[in-house]
Parts: C-alpha cells; structure tokens; sequence
C-alpha cells in the first residue's frame, strides 16, 4: 500500500506489541499504513518475555515466534525464604520468549498484512493541522489521516496526549547465560520472589541456556532497587556470569481519568500507560489495546467529518477503559493489599488452595483480574484489609 497524495491514511509509531498490531489491524482494514520504529529491528527491549493465556490469546494466529521454554511449575518466596513450589494445572500457564524476537514477528506480521515499515526512524515533534504531522530526525514530514502512538511510556506522543500515570516502578533486569546444570535446574520452572521494598519482587524466567531475572520496585528507591537486585541475582547464583543484557527501565500505570486520544491521535499499550498496577505485566494489555487502536485509527482515518473521528476515539476510550481499565482498577485492590500485607498475600497465594488456583486459572487465560477480585475468597480477604488499613 502507498500513501495517495503523500498523506497516509494510519501511521503507527513504535513497533513493540502495541505498534505492531495496530500497524496489522489497520492494513487489513485497507488502510494504508506506515509504521516507524525509532530502533533497528530486532531491537532488545526490559522485559520479562512471559506470555500468559491472555497474551497468547490475543496474537494473530500461527505466528512464528520461537517459545524458548514453557513455566510450568512457579517458586514463590517471600524476601528468599517460606520457598514454596506449585504446578499449574494448565496445559502452557506461561510461554518463555526473547521480546526482541516477538516483536519482529509481530512486524513481520504487520508487513505481511500490507504496512510498510521503517525502522531506524526516531521522530522529532508531531502537528495537528487539520490532519497529523509527523516530523522525523531525518528532516521529512509525514502527513496522516490517523496515527497510533505506541511509542514507549516515556514517547512524544503519550505527551502530546497528556496521558498521566499514577504509580511509576523501575523494573532492572540482566539476561544471564547459565550452564548445562542450571539451565536443567530452572526448565519449565519460574521463581517469583516478593521482595524487601515496598510493593516490589524478583523474577526468574528460564530460556533454555538463558535465565532472564530483574527485580522492580517504586521509583524513587534507585540505589535500594539495585542492591536488590544484586543481592537477588548472588542468591540465585545467577551473579558470576557476564550479562548478555543489564538494563533498566520505567514502567507506568495510567491514571483513571488519563486520556488515551487526543483529535486524530490514539495511543496505545506502554504510551498508554496501559499495564498491570500488581504483576507489571504489560504485553496483554499492549496486544489488546493495540487491535483496538488499529480499528479506531482506520475508523478515524475514513471519518467524513470532525464528528466522526470524536466518535471513534471516544468508542476507543470507553473500550480501553472497560476492559483494560477494569481489570487495572481491579489489579490495583490486589496491590494496595500487596504492599501492606506481602506477607498475607505469599500465604494466601501459596497455602489457600482457592487462591492458587484462581492465580492458576488467569495465568492459563481462563479468567480476569476483575472476576478473580470478585471472587468470595478475594473478596473476604479485602475486606479484612480494608478493616486493618
């Protein structure tokens, strides 16, 4: 597909999960998309690379990305003690994958569905003139009916939004190669860790001969974050290898009321602040609001008038803000309780069999943070915190 008359009908910014689906959603609505990524792809990005039932749930079907260990039983400690093992009951709770090579999958997938793309393309500043402007690093002006903006928490677009986040968490994460015998030791195995800042833990995610493990914590508790994770890495005896990757990252939670467009603009996953207030899991809910951005922005981008476009990314927003938007709202009671109580959750978590199993059943995609909130047990649980709050 080609922009006519130079304007482009959707340009997506930002080729993560959120960019790339929405760049694939909009082309095979028939529109001509283009999709820029400021990186070289594939590109490494701060991430877990754990995909639950929701994630896989929301990928195009039979896409080619390679799932480098599935985690089928989960260590949890609280502060490395009270260790306690669980096996899920589901068939692949959490597929293993290198995000660097989910994303180029996903673009792939974009570019097979007509999108053209660019890569090593930052942009400079972004117009509202009736349509969208888009100016680059390279000094061009790319004009669009419609634009996406999928670029990162911390992108241009989220500000021409004016998307606000209510809770910020820097997440530090190493990708350490291991030998035979660890790499044994950690297949279809996954640690979760609650840790000794408030509303932090640690993670490790096997890969084959690669364990990815970070910790994340509020922002604010930089040098406390990195004695955590230093700490955390020793214990686990992940310390003594030289990291492939050492990197760090923000990860933000929208507030309720943050807007998610703005005229002709949409944002979407990370830029949207969209993402887990508890777990910080982040590519559900960049898959999902990414479709929706793709559909909103090829309805923007054939709009016939200035009512036409409101409408479409109103409907976007009331979309985000249902489904999305519950189950951070619900996800958030679970983290209020988390961050007095980390405790309390370890042992309801690992020793209340219903507890487990709710956790079980969304990791596997059978259930939501809002049903799992309504549940009895939950539900019990939080009006005790809220009587001791």
């Amino acid at each position: 597909m080609i922009a006519i008359h130079g304007v482009w009908d959707v340009v997506v910014v930002g080729a993560g999960p959120a960019g790339a689906t929405a760049a694939r959603v909009a082309a095979e609505a028939g529109c001509a998309v283009l999709l820029l990524e400021r990186a070289t792809i594939p590109r490494y990005k701060t991430c877990g690379g754990g995909l639950i039932g929701g994630a896989r749930a929301a990928l195009p079907d039979g896409l080619p990305v390679r799932v480098r260990d599935v985690a089928r039983t989960f260590e949890f400690t609280w502060e490395g003690r009270r260790r306690r093992a669980l096996t899920s009951a589901g068939e692949q709770p959490i597929q293993m994958v290198f995000r660097d090579e989910l994303d180029a999958a996903l673009t792939v997938a974009a570019a097979d569905a007509g999108a053209q793309v660019r890569d090593g393309t930052p942009i400079a500043g972004l117009e509202d003139d009736g349509l969208v402007s888009v100016r680059t690093s390279r000094g061009e002006t790319i004009r669009a009916r419609a634009l996406v903006g999928a670029d990162g928490s911390a992108g241009r677009i989220a500000g021409h939004v004016g998307v606000r986040c209510e809770q910020i968490d820097l997440a530090l994460e190493a990708e350490v190669p291991v030998g035979d015998d660890a790499a044994a030791r950690w297949r279809g195995r996954m640690l979760i860790e609650w840790g000794p800042l408030p509303g932090s833990f640690g993670w490790v995610f096997p890969k084959g001969d690669i364990c990815t493990a970070g910790v994340v914590a509020s922002r604010g508790q930089g040098e406390a974050t990195r004695a955590y994770l230093r700490d955390f890495l020793t214990r686990h005896g992940l310390a003594e290898a030289e990291p492939l990757h050492d990197t760090g990252h923000l990860t933000r939670c929208r507030h309720p009321d943050s807007p998610l467009a703005r005229g002709r603009v949409v944002v979407a996953g990370d830029a949207a602040g969209l993402c887990d207030p508890w777990s910080r899991e982040g590519i559900s809910f960049a898959l999902r609001s990414g479709a929706w951005a793709g559909e909103a922005a090829a309805l923007i981008a054939a709009a016939a008038d200035d009512a036409a476009v409101t409408r479409a990314a109103d409907d976007y927003t009331r979309t985000v803000t249902a489904t999305l938007g519950a189950e951070m709202a619900a996800s958030r009671q679970v983290m209020n309780l988390f961050m007095r109580r980390p405790g309390l959750v370890h042992g309801a978590l690992t020793r209340v069999p219903p507890v487990w199993r709710m956790f079980d059943r969304y990791v596997n995609g059978e259930t939501t943070i809002p049903a799992l909130v309504r549940h009895p047990v939950a539900r019990a649980a939080l009006r005790a915190f809220g009587r001791l709050a």
